[in-house]
């Protein structure tokens, strides 16, 4: 196929730019110039929107055509048992190459993962601990608060009963003065 291919590269390159456009623009001359290379079958195909269209067809060499194109048999090597041998082995080694590699790349992204784990475990760790401070501080505050509202509360109970006593020992002076 490889040899077909560059077989049609060469004879697009014989036929050189100017002729494709004159072929283009003057049909009649067209088969003048396409119609001279032998292995090469040139149709034209329904006329589209976007210009002429051609169907290239490489026809089949001829026995006496240069054997250098034939695609049918392949050339022929010594392959050697020692040859194959050695080609086994080195793709085994290059599997096992890609293998390791493999394996190395999954060691790799393991040992992130495993990473990344921990560190948003410890993430995780800080997180919490930090929360259990604050709600720590807060009821430590809020425990404050309370006992200095209830020292606060007291402070006034006892001023209240000072007042009181004062008042009482007040009126029993004054009972005591007017009686």
């Amino acid at each position: 196929m490889a040899k077909t291919a560059i077989a049609y590269k060469e004879k697009m390159k014989e036929i050189s730019v100017l002729s494709l456009i004159c072929s283009c623009l003057y049909p009649e001359s067209r088969k003048n110039i396409m119609g001279d290379f032998e292995d090469l079958d040139i149709k034209t195909i329904n006329k589209r929107a976007s210009g002429q269209a051609f169907e290239v067809i490489l026809k089949p060499t001829s026995p006496v055509s240069d054997g250098s194109h034939c695609i049918t048999s392949p050339p022929k090597r010594d392959v050697s048992l020692e040859d194959i041998i050695k080609k086994l082995d080195a793709a085994e080694d290059r599997r096992r190459s890609q293998e390791a590699e493999v394996l190395r790349v999954l060691a790799e992204k393991r040992e992130h993962e495993r990473d990344v784990l921990f560190k948003a475990m410890e993430e995780n760790s800080n997180f919490s601990r930090m929360a259990e401070e604050k709600l720590q501080l807060k009821m430590e505050q809020s425990e404050e608060n309370r006992l200095a509202y209830l020292t606060a509360m007291m402070e006034r109970l006892q001023e209240k009963e000072r007042h009181g006593q004062e008042v009482r020992r007040n009126k029993e002076l004054r009972e005591e003065v007017t009686a």
